[in-house]
């Protein structure tokens, strides 16, 4: 090795980010391992690389004993003090040697690890990019789908997309555009894995943080998201200025915004309520586009019956029961669905009862 290598390293450091120093003592390290295996040895060497020509040298390593057990480890201090009288116990003695070949077994062992550390500080920055882009959207290209995973190219890594992440009825196309949300990063011995998802209630809303510039401004809040991924999405919003109309905002000119977002969804339905402190108020938004007649919250409970007209009944259910699941999730509140004649005919019976045990009672 020579000048040429220590510039190539320098130059590396400022490209790849990585310590010059730390970069030589690896190759030291390496060389040592390399010595060894070449020259079959079982001496202590130390090789040591000069960090401003480049130039190797390899010594042998013994400490000075009493009575020496391994003559390639040890040195008695009688034979220590005939090299030098100033030797004790204990010393370690260097003493240089020039093996053969070696500088060729060198300049391919340096490159080795050089090639080694470089893939590695790649790998440490695309863990650190991508950790610190979880929970965003990105887009990347399907590059390849194998055991039902889609891996999806993100540039300098593939993002894995697994069959759980996956939307049921989303047809994945090779070399198609996607966005994806990162969901996680891990660090493994093949570098970093980075887990996107497309069914994550979180897309719905970094897709709308970046159509709606009011959501990205924090003018409107996203309150609340409750996600059926590939069917339903009901998001509940708040304006924090009484001049902008949440719903509107997020909705678009004609619908032009949230139609953006249907249509990355491939058609996946968006419902926009207003978000309120209010229970009653924010329940019967929640199932919409159902109407509701009146809202009974339970005592000490965050449970409510809710009573429908008789004709929206199903409407507010849903289809096996999405709509009021979603909204039960978008609220935090349990749902008792009545219709209209069911809950009065109830009460009416309970009622009845009540009578009858007053009139029992006066009998007696």
């Amino acid at each position: 090795m020579n000048r040429e290598f220590i510039k190539a390293v320098e130059q590396i450091e400022k490209e790849k980010g990585v310590s010059k120093d730390l970069l030589i003592e690896a190759i030291e390290s390496a060389l040592v391992s390399a010595y060894r295996k070449n020259y079959g040895t079982q001496q202590n060497v130390r090789v040591s690389v000069d960090r401003d020509t480049g130039e190797v040298e390899v010594y042998t390593r013994r400490t000075v004993v009493e009575e020496p057990t391994n003559d390639f480890l040890e040195i008695s201090l009688e034979d220590a003090k005939a090299i030098d009288p100033n030797y004790e116990l204990d010393d370690i003695i260097e003493r240089l040697i020039a093996p053969k070949d070696f500088g060729r077994i060198a300049a391919q062992t340096a490159k080795q690890v050089v090639v080694q550390r470089i893939r590695e500080a790649e790998r440490g920055i695309v863990f650190e990019d991508f950790s610190n882009r979880q929970s965003e959207v990105i887009t990347g290209v399907i590059q390849r789908i194998a055991k039902g995973i889609v891996y999806v190219n993100l540039g300098k890594t593939e993002g894995i997309l697994a069959p759980t992440e996956q939307v049921p009825g989303e047809k994945y196309v090779m070399n198609n555009r996607l966005k994806v949300y990162i969901m996680d990063v891990k660090k493994t011995t093949k570098g970093p894995q980075v887990y996107v998802s497309r069914s994550h209630p979180g897309l719905v809303k970094r897709l709308f943080e970046l159509e709606v510039p009011e959501i990205h401004d924090g003018i409107v809040e996203i309150k609340s998201i409750s996600r059926e991924a590939g069917s339903r999405t009901k998001m509940a919003v708040y304006s924090v200025d009484e001049n902008v109309d949440a719903v509107g905002a997020c909705v678009g000119h004609k619908g032009t915004r949230v139609q953006v977002i249907v249509d990355e969804l491939f058609g996946e339905k968006i419902d926009i309520i207003n978000w309120s402190e209010d229970p009653e108020e924010l329940i019967t938004s929640a199932l919409s586009p159902a109407k509701v007649e009146k809202v009974i919250p339970k005592e000490g409970e965050k449970a409510a019956t809710v009573i429908v007209p008789d004709y929206q009944l199903s409407l507010a259910i849903g289809k096996e029961g999405q709509n009021v699941r979603l909204a039960a999730k978008l609220t935090g509140w349990r749902m008792d669905i009545k219709s209209h004649s069911q809950y009065y005919s109830e009460n009416a019976a309970d009622d009845l009862d009540a009578l009858s045990d007053i009139d029992e009672s006066e009998k007696e």
